[in-house]
């Protein structure tokens, strides 16, 4: 992983109270992770840090979109994201982060990296199975689609051929069972 200082928040010189970050999430933010599916991105993250006397609150809030190809079609097409989260920052004898929304820190630090946190939660909120919304509603035509509805015309024609070589013998047995 490379280096994430612009996502460090140094809570050590902030008051009490609420404080507001925020996050433009490009491309080059997935790469620190070297992660890949996204062909472009961008997503505003909203980040409020209530910091209390003992503990820190951190509420994660984004919304934008991802450019990823169709599982059906392999179109590009821009997924539309959006979530939320929340993190508990508590201080300890050592760091513990197996908890996903309380994070132990020990009692020296002064500032947190919030970079895994907000790549977690985009990552999470992208759907596994994407569909372009033109196939939802008919308005994308790809040769993939084309494809498709022939072979499913084609299933269709196949199921009404079985039903009209159904052997007279079994209509017989089928009114004993309506019979009762």
């Amino acid at each position: 992983m490379k280096n994430t200082k612009e996502y460090l928040i140094p809570f050590i010189g902030l008051k009490l109270g609420k404080h507001n970050f925020e996050y433009q999430i490009d491309n080059k933010f997935f790469e620190i992770f070297d992660y890949n599916e996204y062909q472009d991105s961008n997503i505003k993250v909203n980040v409020v840090l209530d910091k209390k006397s003992t503990f820190l609150e951190l509420s994660f809030k984004h919304k934008g979109y991802v450019n990823v190809p169709c599982d059906l079609t392999s179109e590009d097409f821009n997924l539309t994201v959006k979530g939320k989260m929340k993190l508990i920052v508590r201080f300890g004898e050592e760091f513990n982060n197996d908890n996903e929304e309380l994070l132990i820190l020990p009692h020296g630090e002064f500032e947190i990296d919030i970079a895994q946190y907000i790549y977690e939660m985009i990552v999470l909120s992208v759907p596994l199975r994407r569909v372009h919304p033109g196939v939802k509603d008919g308005t994308l035509q790809t040769e993939a689609l084309q494809k498709l509805s022939e072979l499913a015309v084609s299933e269709e024609k196949e199921e009404i051929k079985e039903e009209e070589n159904i052997d007279p013998r079994w209509d017989k047995l089928k009114q004993l069972l309506t019979d009762k």
